[in-house]
């Protein structure tokens, strides 16, 4: 008989040694753009974590009154996510030798079908830098669990979890680009 409750997830430790992101342009992890880009640089990534910088900007389209809108924060999240998902895209294509990882295939386009258990401590100021890291609870085919949570240097900003749904569609191909 088979136990059909749910079971805690079940993180699969890296096995991707420690990579060198200092030359990764996010753009070509991303299908937004301009303005709509909520993080500045991927400084890691494993299996199951991700981590990314932003500099809160006071042209940011989701900045008012010198302070960044919620929406932006969330944004932020998913951001994380699409650059983790990005890299994760290019490192599986066996074809590009190491040095060109991010140079051959189209980034897809992923939604948030669910965003639970979002607690906003406070808005950030522009000028601060928001560190953001994105674990995974679970991946079942283009759906992803994740638990986040946004830093400024040590105080915990914002956390939430959030349902990823990664399509098959690319900007180019949707005609958009965000």
């Amino acid at each position: 008989m088979h136990n059909l409750m749910p079971q805690e997830p079940q993180f699969v430790h890296s096995s991707v040694p420690p990579l060198d992101l200092s030359d990764v342009n996010i753009l070509d992890l991303l299908p937004q753009r301009s303005p709509f880009i909520m993080v500045d640089k991927l400084t890691h990534f494993d299996l199951k974590t991700a981590k990314t910088v932003f500099t809160v900007r006071e042209d940011n389209m989701f900045c008012i009154d010198g302070m960044m809108e919620e929406a932006g924060l969330v944004e932020n999240i998913a951001q994380t996510c699409a650059a983790r998902t990005g890299f994760k895209q290019r490192l599986e294509n066996r074809n590009a030798p190491h040095n060109d990882v991010c140079k051959h295939e189209k980034i897809k386009i992923g939604v948030i079908a669910m965003i639970q258990s979002l607690e906003m401590k406070r808005r950030p100021l522009i000028g601060e830098v928001l560190k953001t890291t994105m674990d995974i609870e679970e991946e079942l085919f283009s759906i992803t669990f994740v638990r986040s949570e946004v830093k400024i240097g040590d105080e915990t900003i914002a956390t939430c979890r959030m349902k990823l749904f990664l399509t098959d569609k690319t900007p180019e191909e949707t005609g958009e680009r965000r």
